[in-house]
């Protein structure tokens, strides 16, 4: 499905929404003093909160784990959870989740180098050794549906279990959610390939700290 298309589940638009799913639902939005401002120039609400106004009852259950992810209770850092999604958006091909992480990865402390490499994966040059293997890990996630001993080796060697446990949380949920606005049709442009490995093809060996 293309970008210009209609999503096959048709958001509910937000003028609609009951009373009930306005209170399940705003409690997830972000800068909401701004959305709801009421300006002629306030950005109307997320369309992906706006999809998950379909089913409000699995909503209020989805949500706040990823808000878990990116909130105070996290283990990892912010830098690192957009590094993982990004690589996520890239390999499932998801537009809507790519377009708005990378806008969240630069916030984040992510590079345009850096972004613009998630389509190369681990093997470009812009990578610390932690960062290749935390892209192995997804690229393994994704193919292999588990992390390598090797690449979960490298991983232990760096981060406690706590991040070893919400890092496979994070890319397991991006992964879920990338399938279901994939499989809705959510439009979102995706980046144009930098020249490099294709992902079957750019797993590089884990990096084992000196």
């Amino acid at each position: 499905m293309t970008p210009s298309e209609q999503p096959r589940l048709a958001p509910i638009p937000f003028a609609e929404w009951d009373e009930p799913t306005r209170a399940t639902l705003l409690q997830f939005l972000r800068r909401p003093e701004i959305y709801l401002s009421g300006t002629a120039d306030a950005p109307p609400i997320p369309v992906v909160l706006e999809m998950f106004a379909r089913h409000v009852p699995l909503s209020a259950s989805w949500l706040p784990f990823t808000e878990m992810l990116a909130g105070p209770d996290a283990t990892l850092s912010a830098r690192t959870r957009e590094l993982l999604i990004l690589r996520v958006a890239w390999r499932t091909r998801s537009g809507y989740e790519w377009a708005q992480h990378s806008r969240m990865g630069a916030d984040a402390g992510l590079t345009t180098w850096q972004i613009d490499a998630m389509t190369e994966g681990p093997a470009a040059a812009v990578w610390t050794p932690l960062e290749r293997t935390l892209l192995t890990a997804v690229d393994e996630f994704i193919d292999d549906h588990a992390v390598g001993d090797a690449t979960w080796a490298a991983l232990a060697a760096e981060l406690d279990p706590a991040e070893l446990f919400e890092l496979l949380f994070l890319i397991g949920g991006y992964v879920c959610l990338a399938g279901v606005l994939n499989s809705i049709g959510l439009p979102g442009e995706l980046p144009v390939p930098s020249p490099g490995p294709t992902p079957s093809t750019a797993r590089v060996p884990p990096q084992y700290p000196d």
